[in-house]
C-alpha cells in the first residue's frame, strides 16, 4: 500500500521528537499491511489510529493508498481538531 502525507501532516511529523517519529513510522508500516477501520464519529470523514497513549494519526484509505491527513503529538491537540467538526 502506498503512503502519502498531506502538507499539514508532513509539517506535524517533522516537528516531532525522533522517538515519536519512530512510533509513527512503526504504525504506518502496520497500517499499510493491515489497515484497521476505526472511523471517526459526528460526520468526520476520516479514520484514526492511536500511536501512543497520547499521539494520534488521522488518515483516509482510498484504493491502494493510505493518505495521512494529520498527526498529533498530544490528545489535547487531537481533541481541539476533532471538536472543530462538531460545531
Amino acid at each position: 500500500m502506498n503512503i502519502e502525507f498531506s502538507d499539514t501532516a508532513k509539517e506535524d511529523f517533522e516537528g516531532f521528537e525522533r522517538q515519536l517519529q519512530l512510533f509513527f513510522k512503526s504504525h504506518l508500516e502496520k497500517l499499510s499491511e493491515m489497515p484497521p477501520r476505526r472511523h471517526l464519529k459526528h460526520g468526520v470523514p476520516h479514520h484514526v489510529e492511536n500511536v501512543t497513549k497520547q499521539a494520534r494519526m488521522v488518515y483516509n484509505i482510498e484504493s491502494d493508498t493510505l493518505y495521512i491527513i494529520r498527526c498529533f503529538a498530544t490528545h489535547k491537540e487531537y481533541e481541539k481538531w476533532y471538536r472543530s467538526y462538531q460545531q
